[in-house]
């Protein structure tokens, strides 16, 4: 099996839903490296009671490589430009960033049933 190394930016509505789905599908080969969330949030403590290395940006490009696809979903573009910015200057050309509307597509395909909350404005890439 695959494995797929993740980390999620933003537990609010939207990365709380998706956080859940993404603990669902562990024994899938998902594996959930780190988290970041500045505030307690409702996701934060999901992380925290899952056993999930929580923490920062910083922290999440620090892991490097064993990061394949750090999840944004915060909805602020001047998050998205700290990421880009702090992967390059760390010399991570393997680690991708995927927005809120790759998150909203692989919903779909995954045939969750329910829609991720619509909160943020259409935040592109």
């Amino acid at each position: 099996m695959t494995e797929h190394n993740i980390a999620i930016v933003g537990l609010g509505r939207v990365g709380t839903v998706f956080l859940q789905r993404m603990l669902a599908r562990r024994e899938e080969g998902v594996n959930i490296v780190r988290v970041a969330q500045l505030s307690k949030t409702d996701g934060l403590k999901m992380a925290e009671e899952a056993g999930l290395a929580t923490g920062t940006i910083d922290d999440i490009v620090a892991e490097g490589s064993a990061v394949d696809i750090i999840f944004d979903l915060t909805g602020s573009p001047e998050v998205r430009q700290q990421l880009r910015e702090k992967l390059a200057a760390a010399g991570n050309r393997h680690t991708v960033i995927a927005p809120e509307s790759v998150a909203r597509l692989m919903w779909t395909l995954m045939g969750a049933g329910e829609e991720l909350p619509e909160v943020h404005a259409g935040g592109g890439y």
